[in-house]
Order: C-alpha cells, then structure tokens, then sequence
C-alpha cells in the first residue's frame, strides 16, 4: 500500500489553534539559547583554559557530557509536552540555563565547572529545538513544516549572531565576566518569551490515523522505530564529525587557517538553504523514499570530500552541498514521528527518537579525532564516515511501518 504523505492524514486536518505569538517567541528564543548555550563554548574555551589551567580535553568533555544529559533528559521532557504543553517545560529551563551558566561563569574549580554544565544539558532538553518542534507540530498540524522550517532558520543565526558578540564581549572581559553577561541576555529573552507567548490553550491530542492500531509504547517497541533510530543515529554521527573534521581534513591537503574556515563558514550558509528547501521535497517525495535519499546524499557528499583534493571552490561547493543536506536533515528527523505515526505521541516519540542521535552528535568529534591518526589521515576518516552514513541509507528500508502497527 502506498504510504501516507506528509501532508495528508498522518497530520491530521483538523482547525487548530494558533497562536500568533508562540512563532516569533520560539524565533527568538531559539537563536539565543542555543547561542548561549552552545555555541558561546568553543569561543570562549581557549580563554578558559589559558586563565584557568584547566585541560583542554577536560572542558571540552564537560560540555560533551552536556550534550549526553540533554539527550536522555529529553525524553522524559517530551513526555511532559505530551500532556501538559510546553510553557512550564521551556519556561523552567530557561530559568536552568541562566542557573547553570552563571554556575559556569563561577566556578572556581574544574568540578564545579562540569556540574553547571551537566545542568545546562538538563536546561538543553527543555529549550532546545526538540521541545519547540513539539509545540509546533501540535499547534501548527497540518501546516507544521512550514513553522518548523522557519524555527530552525532562525535556529540556524545562532552562531552568525552569537559567535561574533561573545567574541566581541571576550575582548573587553574576562570569560567569567562574558558569560555572566550573555546570562543575563540569556534571561532577559527566554523566560519571559516562554512564560508569556507560550500560554495559549494546549490542544488535545488528534487521535492516531485510522491505520494506527495501538499507542506509543508498541510504537517504540516495534521494528520500524529502532530501524529509523539506527538510521538517524549513524548518520548524525557521520554528520557530525565531518563538520569538526573539515578544518582538519583541508590543513591536512595544504590549504590556509583561513581557508578552511570558509569552506566550513560557507557550509553554514548551505545548511540554511537547504532547510528553505524542505517543504518542497516533502510534498513531492514519500516519507521512506525522502529518508533514504537525504542520507544518501550526505554519503555520496562525504564520499566526494575524502576523494577530491581540489580545487578550493570544489572543495567549497562540495561543503555547501553537504550543509544543504545537513539543513535537510535536521527537518527530516523534526518530521520523522509525524510523517510515520501521526501527532498523537509526538513529543515523547520525538525525545527518544532524539536520544540516541544526539548522544552520537556528542561523541562523534572525540570518536572521529581519535580515529584519524590510525586510519592514516583525515581523507581516510572521511571515506569511514561516507560508509556509515551509506549503511544509514541502508537501514531506513527497514523503517516504514508495517500495517497494522498500533493500537489507540
């Protein structure tokens, strides 16, 4: 039987609310969070480790670790969504991150350090895009592509905004100083914009597509959901470690500091157009078949950067194209749950689906910079990264649903 598409019944058509303030809240909120978060880290790192003498390898694994608590948090956060909306959720992480980066800021030793980051990947959980793509896919169904398109735009500016401001403020202030700065910005932006754009009625859950015959648990136990979580894992992993390892891989074949920069900038810059592009590609390509070709071409994109070892715009244009596949993918897995199971279980299907892909995302750059020396070189582990993601490609056969999947 022919599988559903995204804009038919697996969204539901019902008239839903929406409230006109949630959109731009969730804009803003996103952009700062995960600029201060997330990306104010590797610019301020070096200064943290110069003044304070703290390992390199330690601060960075500190803030992996965040990474790891934001992904199993996860899960029970969309459960909360689930059943009682996203307000209170988002509101309190908010107020967490302010906590745990004024903790940061603080610390006068290395364990404190790690403790406010391991409560800043609780405040992750509960801010980042995974909590905002489940009030949006609830709220906005069956037009939720295009809000969670415009979301992850505006998610995708944090580091164009935020990088050069800490960087600006790391100038004239100690790291401690900045990030007790970007806290308060932090504060100012996020908890009022959830608490106050978020409190509109939450909608009842739609009930399941008529295909669906049982409910979440046997979702998450069935086949078809542990085939797309290995597929969306191993390619999250690839994913990943190819936009540490760019830099390397490009000083490795000859090219300048500066140069290596931009390729990487401009892959930036193709992971936004790529995510205009979604939509498009949703209306016109079924859920397994979109899968499958997405992370094909991120193989095929990572394939072509381990072989080609020039010029410097191919290897530019080769970095925009897998940015533009990345941008994809980062829509494919916000739209995963709902293209195959509906809405009805959204965010505590989204939050496992999550954990283990942001997990990989968190181990991927110590995996791949570990590898690199005994595969021979960074070509090597990039031709690595192109097989995993290949049996990723793989592997999605496995995940459309078998008919009858469920139970309401």
């Amino acid at each position: 039987m022919a599988q559903i598409r995204t804009t038919e019944a697996v969204t539901g058509t019902g008239d839903r609310s929406r409230p006109r303030a949630v959109l731009p809240a969730l804009c803003a909120t996103q952009i700062t969070s995960w600029g201060i978060v997330y990306y104010a880290f590797p610019v301020l790192n070096p200064q943290i480790n110069r003044a304070t003498g703290w390992p390199v390898g330690a601060t960075t694994a500190a803030f992996s670790a965040a990474l790891l608590v934001s992904a199993f948090t996860g899960i029970r956060v969309g459960r909360i969504i689930d059943r009682r909306g996203p307000r209170a959720v988002m509101t309190a992480g908010s107020v967490l991150g302010v906590f745990s980066i004024l903790i940061v800021a603080a610390a006068p030793n290395l364990a404190l350090f790690t403790l406010g980051w391991l409560l800043a990947g609780m405040s992750m959980a509960a801010t980042f895009y995974q909590p905002a793509f489940a009030a949006l896919t609830r709220w906005w169904a069956p037009d939720h592509v295009r809000a969670l398109t415009i979301v992850t735009l505006a998610g995708g500016l944090a580091s164009t905004v935020f990088a050069p401001l800490t960087a600006a403020l790391a100038d004239h202030l100690s790291w401690r100083a900045t990030y007790a700065v970007l806290a308060l910005v932090l504060a100012a932006v996020t908890i009022p914009a959830h608490a106050f754009a978020l409190n509109a009625p939450w909608p009842k859950a739609p009930p399941a597509p008529a295909h669906i015959t049982g409910g979440a648990d046997t979702v998450a136990r069935s086949c078809p959901f542990w085939m797309l979580a290995a597929a969306l894992t191993l390619s999250a992993f690839a994913v990943s470690a190819v936009v540490v390892a760019l830099v390397p891989l490009l000083l490795e074949r000859g090219y300048s500091t500066t140069e290596a920069a931009g390729a990487l900038g401009l892959g930036g810059a193709g992971q936004t157009l790529g995510r205009t592009l979604y939509a498009a590609i949703a209306r016109r390509t079924r859920t397994t078949a979109r899968t499958t070709a997405l992370i094909a071409l991120g193989a095929l994109a990572t394939a072509a950067l381990a072989l080609v070892p020039g010029p410097y715009a191919l290897l530019v244009a080769l970095s925009v194209a897998a940015g533009m596949v990345r941008g994809n993918l980062t829509l494919l897995q916000a739209t995963a749950i709902t293209d195959r199971w509906g809405t009805t279980h959204y965010g505590r299907l989204s939050g496992l689906l999550a954990a283990p892909t942001t997990a990989a995302s968190a181990l991927a750059p110590f995996a791949g910079a570990a590898l690199a020396a005994p595969l021979g070189g960074y070509p090597q582990l990039f031709g690595l990264l192109a097989l995993i993601a290949g049996l990723a490609a793989l592997v999605t056969f496995g995940t459309k649903p078998r008919r009858p999947a469920l139970k309401q």
